[in-house]
């Protein structure tokens, strides 16, 4: 990499960054000379298939109609085979094999079977990690990088470099506790931002189309209430989580609904864990009564990878192979991410667990998601997606995307005295410190592929500082053995001092829970002694998926800015440098609370949301929690003072409710009168939508983008109603001076609603208040 001068322009410095990496990209593989392969595909014009006239390739008939007919001409034998996520082919009706699993969760990945990076392309776009897109809490930036993942998808299929295109992605569990290992992989702990983070990325990845095909498909997972690995000898695979129905209905099942309902997701993930004593894969209440029923899924039920076998091995829950197999299919299971159904299906069959006609049933669904791609129409590349290919991998727009989400996303947690944004003209040396400064493989998180580049910290600051030295300090984010007096040297011998600490897989990922909050190993004492060092506060970046305890960083004046910059992608080290030195205005907000270390006290096991003072139980979230904290959700500063205000506000039309009748609560929930949503009813919750608007103002000295955050707050918070509620959010970029009015489509039955102990959804007559910051509009709901 190039060393800039420090004098050149900061969109010059970037400009010219993101050229050379262009450039280097395709020295590293990103796109080779190569033959494509053919796509897999059925019902060529001169296939048997075709020939033969069977309806199965004819595509003007329904799905429904073709997927059945289809499955009624295999045997038993050739049903049994596409049970599990290798999908045997049947050669005698030119069906070919198929790869259901592939994963998506930030780009595409090798973590799954069917993509692969050995032909005419070599890399994909590397988003970042989702906790930090979450950060921008920004729909469009969410559906445009599920758009670009499902186009690169896509464009490997048509080379044949991809042997399915179903992506098991996105994860909208909630982030519940901090110490989660998988909660990079999420929106974060609100229900409603996972909601919309989920609908905008599957509908970016489904393809926003008119027409019937879907570019790929998507996979909302892991439903639902999961959210440990292995914590103090509990394992996910064995854990059997007690979920009130209060909690599963405004808390763990919002995001699935809305992925399913607002989304139209064509597949739903069920998890390994239990959920009141039934496991997630054998829960019909769950699969069958609620994820197809209540909400319409128009697609498949998919296991978690062994999630069938571990019914029987780990959880005991089913007796013998056969049953725990008969017992997920009669759920409303459909394949199982392995080969368990596979190799026990044709028994249950033969011992009368289970008939063909519950094969049939989950084949059916499995096939019309493959004709929904577009399998048997003939050549794909004959399609409306025909002509993606190796150019539309990687492309600039992109790269660019990728660097937009990672800025976007980039959290000011401090900023004493202003020492952000540096000026480069100013900054004549730079120390840059930690394991986390120069590491590529750290960006890129967990379900990785091979990114189309990579710029790390270390390469992001020295397109600005000319002599910007590198000293890890630790050999890896554990940190077990620090070079303290070495880095204090190099501190001390410096204009500035940038300090890129954190975690790394090492500390949180699948199958791995943190047991605390605090930076691990001694980067604690070597960030404080580099501070003492210093000619002046250093700069704290803290590269995590989770939340840490930093709470001596924040009240020592030593250090003066921190940067939460979550796990950033492949461009990753542009963004944090383009941050530090003013040519990105920050704007990220915390998609999690920030606990402190005490917080580690609550067992992970514990999946209430609410908090019980009577036993100390703190609660979880900013919707329940009674506890100190070191950052709030929603928490994020800018180089920018913005103001924010309610401005007016219509009224639902409450004549509409004339006639309805109330519902007295019991003592226990102060006895407020309140209307059930259902029994309001879809034709007047519509009806009783109002708009709110909302003046955000940028007061200067930058340009930037400022997401706006409204809430709903009750006239209190007893009887298990939320201290507050996210009610929707808006980004909006505003010029210095500039100020702007947004319009928010408040809908009663939705945002002013609660759920009761029993999980149904009431309405509370009498007064509701909108927030804005602490600026607050009451509006009344009733007759």
């Amino acid at each position: 990499m190039a060393v800039l001068s420090h004098h050149e322009d900061g969109a010059v410095v970037a400009q010219t960054l993101l050229l050379l990496l262009t450039v280097s990209s395709s020295l590293l593989g990103a796109v080779v000379p190569a033959l494509a392969a053919d796509p897999p595909f059925s019902c060529g014009p001169s296939s048997t298939a075709a020939t033969q006239g069977y309806a199965f390739c004819d595509a003007t008939l329904p799905v429904a109609q073709r997927a059945a007919d289809l499955v009624a001409r295999l045997t038993p034998a050739e049903k049994v085979a596409q049970l599990g996520d290798e999908a045997a082919g049947v050669p005698r009706l030119g069906v070919p094999a198929y790869k259901w699993w592939n994963e998506a969760l930030h780009g595409l990945a090798t973590s799954g079977k069917g993509l692969h990076f050995n032909g005419a392309v070599r890399s994909a776009t590397s988003f970042p990690q989702v906790s930090l897109t979450a950060a921008a809490f920004d729909d469009d930036l969410w559906f445009r990088i599920g758009q670009a993942i499902g186009r690169e998808a896509r464009a490997l299929y048509n080379l044949g470099q991809a042997e399915g295109l179903t992506m098991w992605s996105p994860n909208v569990n909630i982030y519940r506790d901090p110490r989660w290992g998988r909660g990079q992989e999420t929106p974060g702990e609100d229900p409603t931002t996972a909601s919309r983070y989920g609908v905008a990325f599957v509908k970016g990845l489904q393809g926003n189309s008119s027409a019937s095909l879907l570019q790929t498909s998507a996979c909302c997972k892991h439903a639902t209430a999961y959210d440990l690995e292995d914590w103090n000898g509990v394992a996910r695979y064995n854990f059997d989580a007690r979920v009130t129905a209060q909690d599963l209905e405004d808390t763990y099942n919002p995001p699935f609904r809305s992925c399913v309902v607002d989304g139209k997701a064509s597949c739903v993930m069920c998890a390994y864990t239990g959920i009141n004593g039934v496991p997630a894969c054998a829960n019909s209440d769950l699969l069958t009564k609620t994820v197809r029923g209540d909400w319409g899924l128009d697609g498949y039920v998919a296991s978690d990878c062994d999630a069938v076998a571990i019914m029987r091995d780990a959880q005991r829950y089913a007796p013998t192979p056969e049953d725990a197999v008969a017992l997920a299919l009669k759920a409303g299971l459909d394949i199982d991410c392995g080969t368990y159904m596979q190799q026990h299906a044709a028994a249950a069959v033969q011992q009368g667990k289970i008939t063909e006609d519950d094969i049939d049933k989950a084949l059916n669904n499995l096939f019309a998601v493959r004709m929904r791609l577009g399998h048997f129409d003939g050549d794909p590349r004959a399609n409306i997606y025909g002509g993606l290919n190796a150019a539309d991998i990687c492309t600039p727009e992109h790269r660019s995307l990728a660097l937009d989400a990672a800025q976007d996303g980039i959290v000011l947690l401090k900023n004493d005295a202003g020492i952000l944004p540096l000026d480069r003209a100013a900054v004549a040396s730079a120390a840059v410190i930690g394991p986390n400064a120069n590491n590529p493989g750290l960006l890129i998180g967990n379900y990785f592929g091979p990114p189309c580049e990579s710029v790390t910290p270390l390469k992001g600051v020295q397109g600005y500082v000319k002599d910007a030295r590198f000293l890890a300090g630790c050999r890896s984010a554990a940190c077990d053995v620090a070079d303290t007096d070495e880095v204090a040297s190099l501190a001390a011998s410096s204009d500035y001092v940038l300090l890129l600490m954190g975690l790394s897989q090492q500390q949180e990922s699948e199958g791995r829970d943190r047991t605390s909050l605090l930076l691990p190993g001694q980067q604690q004492s070597l960030i404080t002694a580099v501070a003492d060092a210093a000619k002046r506060p250093v700069i704290l970046v803290l590269l995590t998926g989770g939340p840490v305890d930093v709470t001596f960083a924040k009240t020592n004046p030593k250090i003066g800015a921190i940067l939460w910059a979550g796990y950033p992608g492949q461009a990753g080290g542009l963004a944090i440098a383009r941050v530090l030195f003013g040519d990105h205005n920050p704007g990220g907000r915390l998609p999690v609370t920030w606990y402190p270390e005490e917080f580690t006290k609550v067992p992970m096991t514990d999946m209430r949301m609410r908090a019980d003072p009577a036993t100390g139980y703190p609660g979880r979230s900013y919707r329940f929690y009674q506890g100190e904290t070191v950052y709030k959700f929603g928490y994020g500063l800018s180089y920018s003072s913005y103001s924010r205000r309610l401005v007016s506000s219509g009224t639902p039309n409450t004549d509409l409710l004339a006639g309805l009748s109330t519902m007295p609560l019991p003592a226990a929930e102060q006895g407020v009168a309140s209307y059930h949503v259902e029994h309001i009813g879809p034709q007047r919750c519509e009806q009783l939508r109002f708009p709110a608007v909302v003046e955000v103002e940028n007061h200067g000295p930058m340009d930037g983008k400022h997401s706006v955050l409204v809430y709903l707050r009750w006239a209190n918070a007893t009887a298990g109603r939320p201290a507050k509620q996210l009610i929707g959010f808006r980004r909006q970029h505003l010029k210095a001076g500039e100020k702007a009015r947004l319009t928010f489509d408040i809908s009663p039955c939705e945002h002013f609603s609660r759920v009761r102990k029993d999980g149904s959804k009431v309405v509370d007559r009498g007064s509701h208040f909108l927030m804005v910051d602490k600026h607050e509009m009451e509006i009344t709901f009733e007759v």
